[in-house]
């Protein structure tokens, strides 16, 4: 799937939920980010990588944990612990490599698009991962309330592709829209975002206007 061009973007950190409350009374959660100065470490153009991006480091780890061809490549840019790349719009003009890039072209009101990894939940039966209501619980059933019913018309019937059944569930890349900026902090680094944004504390968050 090719990534949309973007005008504006930014990585974070999810630190926790809380909730604000707005001047006629009313109560909305928000998504506590910390973010921080991205480093661009790389940039692709049109002319020699057939498309326009700018790749950013963003985080520190220890260097020992770092690949040496990754140590080679970023030299004395930082001991990055995420590295991301960003399409952008032809008329975004990007930095140089080596240069900052922070919150300054986000502002409170804008619609953004955020992409995380959620939770993983392990392997996990037909009742937590899709809903079902499992078997009924009188009439002589003893073990089957969690179970999924019937799967299959008999051992020579081919199962439906796509059913649904028992299987691993979370730690999936999800995209969730129209989502606006309820407060930035360039001091503090950190940004509150309206509603719920998927993934653990710590989970790394892209955020794309």
């Amino acid at each position: 799937m090719t990534q949309k061009s973007v005008k504006k973007f930014a990585l974070g950190v999810k630190q926790n939920m809380s909730q604000v409350f707005m001047e006629d009374g009313s109560v909305r959660p928000v998504t506590i980010l910390s973010t921080g100065p991205m480093t661009v470490t790389g940039i692709k153009t049109k002319e020699k990588d057939g498309y326009k991006a700018v790749q950013v480091g963003f985080g520190e780890r220890r260097q020992r944990n770092i690949a040496k061809a990754q140590q080679r490549q970023f030299g004395s840019l930082g001991n990055f612990r995420h590295i991301k790349e960003f399409r952008v719009a032809p008329e975004i003009e990007v930095k140089n490599v080596g240069e900052k890039i922070d919150l300054s072209d986000f502002s409170v009101g804008d619609t953004i698009v955020v992409s995380a990894i959620s939770k993983g939940k392990g392997f996990q039966g037909v009742v937590k991962r899709h809903g079902f209501k499992g078997g009924p619980r009188s009439h002589g059933q003893k073990h089957s309330e969690r179970e999924p019913g019937s799967i299959s018309g008999g051992l020579r019937t081919v199962l439906r592709h796509g059913m649904r059944m028992a299987g691993r569930m979370g730690a999936e890349r999800i995209t969730i829209k129209n989502l606006k900026i309820n407060s930035i902090d360039t001091t503090a680094g950190t940004m509150s975002v309206v509603g719920a944004i998927p993934g653990r504390r710590g989970t790394l968050v892209e955020i794309r206007g």
